[in-house]
């Protein structure tokens, strides 16, 4: 879709740059609600051409351009939710976010500040296993949660977006933040979680199945994505001996992929080559000394920013 910047009297739009400026913002804040680059890409077109649809008075009498923004953008992922959960109940095995490149998406943090005891940071609300909880939640809770706890909007501004009271908000946010508190283990330090990711490499290459079964954790679980083009692992494997048998025959199915290690959404990751092009992207979650959860990625779609550079 392209978008016209111009008004339609042919002179530069002056509110041009300041408003430009808030794309980098609006894509940080529609990935993390809709776990998708591609979809949040399509957001900020169409946030934009709402705004340009409008008449230069009407923008011109709008007081602060980047939170209608904003408001746009985020109730159109408000609406997005709901009709993505009928989406992924029809997709064709395990749906996972989109994962990213490291430093794909970053910016400033926007909105008024409150309570900041235990404020998510920007970079924690990126990795896949945060992606992964937010899943679980209502369009609401989600929406409530992220403007509030990670983009520090305060509630007043979050009901505007939502359209719920602001104490409604407060409880939306504070139940997102009950089953985000439930799920989360005991933080691995990065260096050690680098060290452990760099181990499974190493063990896969190798296909020595006790060293992969000895990173796992017993209780783990492998996810694969291939959006039903690129996978025959339809269900979650359960067990760490499982995904390291699983893992064993796809490398030997595949004696010429190359295995390196990348930033994916943050954390140490994994990506597999064929002939030079990128075919998986694997993001995980270590608790203490193990690998706890493994996400596959092997959609096509969903490896555009890998692929595309």
């Amino acid at each position: 879709m392209t978008t016209r910047y111009e008004p339609g009297d042919g002179r530069l739009d002056p509110s041009l740059n300041a408003i430009m400026s808030e794309r980098r913002q609006l894509i940080n804040l529609a990935y993390r609600l809709l776990g998708s680059l591609a979809d949040a890409e399509d957001v900020v077109q169409e946030t934009y051409a709402r705004w340009y649809a409008m008449s230069r008075q009407q923008r011109q009498a709008i007081e602060s351009p980047g939170g209608w923004l904003t408001k746009v953008a985020s109730r159109i992922c408000l609406d997005l939710l709901g009709s993505a959960r009928a989406r992924r109940e029809s997709y064709v095995g395990e749906w996972i976010p989109e994962p990213l490149p490291d430093r794909t998406i970053n910016g400033r943090l926007g909105g008024s500040s409150v309570d900041p005891a235990d404020r998510v940071t920007l970079d924690e609300s990126i990795n896949m296993a945060f992606l992964v909880m937010l899943e679980s939640m209502t369009p609401a809770e989600r929406v409530a949660f992220i403007l509030h706890d990670v983009f520090r909007y305060s509630f007043a501004e979050v009901a505007e977006i939502v359209g719920r009271t602001p104490a409604a908000c407060r409880q939306l946010a504070s139940s997102a933040r009950r089953r985000i508190r439930a799920s989360q283990a005991p933080a691995t330090p990065a260096a050690q979680r680098v060290d452990i990711v760099r181990d499974f490499k190493k063990a896969w290459e190798a296909k020595d199945i006790d060293a992969l079964i000895g990173l796992l954790a017993p209780d783990a679980t492998g996810i694969a994505d291939g959006g039903g083009l690129a996978s025959a692992v339809l269900r979650p494997i359960e067990g760490g001996e499982q995904i390291a048998r699983v893992l064993v025959d796809i490398f030997g199915q595949a004696p010429n992929l190359a295995i390196l290690e990348r930033t994916v959404n943050g954390q140490p990751g994994l990506v597999a080559q064929q002939d030079g092009v990128i075919v998986v992207v694997m993001a995980f979650e270590v608790v203490g000394d193990r690998i706890k959860h493994l996400w596959a990625v092997r959609n096509p779609e969903k490896l555009r920013p890998w692929t595309t550079g």
